[in-house]
């Protein structure tokens, strides 16, 4: 599986992406994600750098994406939890129903630990739907320690946890650039 960065053009996938997850999280009684995300939002971290797609191969659909920053939600985290550690924030990570169950997941957060620590972050950090136990439960099994979970009027993912990140390369995840990249 290789990771490509996301380009204009993907907006329309990775809003599919979103809303075929909020299809099946409410057909499970989640309503995580049920209202719309703002394309412009998505779109700025795209020309940002900051959204990954995991695909099978270049030509190929995508099978998953992740978003990767720096920029942690204030309603979330606390300014002393900011300033102590360097860290680098998971956000919309997303696993198409046909690779569910493959680990893809998994090897994408091990790949942003992995990301984070070579950037110089200690911690890899996320946040996640209050509501939804069974995703916190992924997240701890994928070694992700709970924080707390904020109290802010609004919040729906108020959710926080974070593990250290460390070099990995076990995760076999290989970022792409394009041919046309490599020689600009």
């Amino acid at each position: 599986m290789i990771l490509v960065r996301a380009e204009d053009a993907d907006l329309p996938r990775l809003l599919k992406f979103r809303t075929d997850s909020a299809a099946w999280l409410g057909e499970r009684g989640i309503d995580q994600w049920a209202k719309p995300f703002p394309a412009t939002s998505l779109l700025a971290s795209i020309r940002r750098g900051e959204v990954y797609l995991a695909k099978p191969s270049p030509a190929e659909d995508a099978a998953a994406t992740i978003t990767l920053d720096r920029v942690a939600d204030p309603r979330v985290w606390t300014p002393g939890e900011v300033a102590a550690a360097d860290a680098m924030y998971v956000h919309k990570l997303t696993v198409d129903r046909p690779y569910a169950g493959t680990e893809l997941g998994r090897r994408l957060l091990d790949w942003a630990g992995d990301h984070a620590a070579r950037q110089g972050a200690a911690w890899l950090r996320l946040d996640a739907w209050s509501g939804n136990t069974r995703l916190h439960a992924y997240y701890e099994a994928a070694g992700f320690t709970h924080v707390r979970t904020s109290t802010v009027p609004g919040v729906v993912s108020g959710w926080a946890a974070q593990r250290p990140t460390r070099i990995d390369d076990g995760h076999g995840l290989v970022v792409h650039v394009p041919d046309e990249k490599r020689s600009a």
